[in-house]
């Protein structure tokens, strides 16, 4: 992590990743597309996310999750590059056969490194191969749920997966929830752990930092009026008045459960993730 002199008082405990592991190139014009900002609107132009405004203009990378079509290819890393829209670096591969193309970067992958996309491979970070040919212990990311959708889990930075067990063509695996869930055995995933795990050590320091990323101010229900909030009104510092923690539209938010009974995945589930006790 980068610190900084405390030439002010925000800066004081202002932290911010060490990019200078990244490779000093300009993003590969072809795999870049520019997405509009909405701002939290919907097609009426009525706010329905809150908070979000603003930020600095930026550049959606192209980033492969799947690779199928990349069977038995080697590839070379070419760059480590920042990404603007996800946690986790990312890194461009140029393929033997020509073609370049943006996939996640694990923790410890360097410049000049060659990885595979094939049904076994090398335990090397960066290989991705089918689950079943996975040893039981092994860290995984960028984990297929859906046979040919390409990574749907475990995609944001510092994160991975533990291959736990292999039975009747499932793979049992512990996600950083604490949840155990059963995947697809002929589902792809990479090997190793997604890169920036110092990501979460970040500390935003002061609040036009945070405008630049998009995120506007919130407001503490406390402090509006009665007719605003159900938290609003009363005189001086109210404590909440209400039995459950509510939104500002009287949906209850704490300990409500969200998930619903029926979900056609909960065959799949193990083990649930492990409750938070409370302090």
């Amino acid at each position: 992590m980068k610190r900084f002199k405390p030439t002010t008082p925000s800066r004081r405990q202002m932290t911010v990743v060490e990019y200078g592991l990244l490779s000093k190139v300009k993003p590969q014009k072809n795999l870049l597309v520019k997405l509009s900002s909405f701002s939290g609107r919907n097609n009426q132009g009525r706010i329905t996310v809150r908070h979000q405004g603003g930020g600095v203009k930026r550049l959606y990378r192209l980033v492969d999750f799947n690779q199928a079509d990349k069977l038995n290819i080697p590839a070379k890393v070419e760059t480590i590059e920042y990404d603007p829209y996800r946690t986790a670096f990312i890194m461009k591969i140029l393929y033997k056969d020509g073609e370049r193309r943006y996939v996640l970067a694990p923790q410890g992958v360097k410049v000049g490194d060659e990885i595979i996309t094939a049904d076994s491979a090398s335990y090397k970070p960066g290989n991705r191969m089918r689950l079943k040919n996975i040893f039981v212990g092994y860290r995984i990311y960028n984990i297929e749920l859906n046979p040919g959708k390409g990574g749907q889990i475990i995609r944001s930075a510092g994160s991975s997966s533990e291959v736990l067990a292999h039975d009747a063509g499932y793979t049992h695996i512990k996600i950083p929830s604490g949840e155990i869930r059963k995947v697809l055995w002929d589902n792809f995933a990479c090997i190793g752990q997604v890169s920036n795990p110092d990501w979460t050590l970040t500390n935003i320091g002061k609040a036009g930092r945070s405008r630049k990323m998009g995120i506007r101010p919130t407001v503490r229900g406390t402090a509006m009026n009665p007719r605003d909030h159900p938290y609003g009104g009363g005189e001086g510092r109210q404590p909440r008045g209400t039995k459950k923690p509510k939104t500002k539209w009287g949906k209850v938010t704490g300990g409500k459960r969200t998930r619903k009974k029926n979900k056609w995945s909960n065959i799949l589930i193990v083990k649930r993730r492990i409750k938070k006790k409370k302090r």
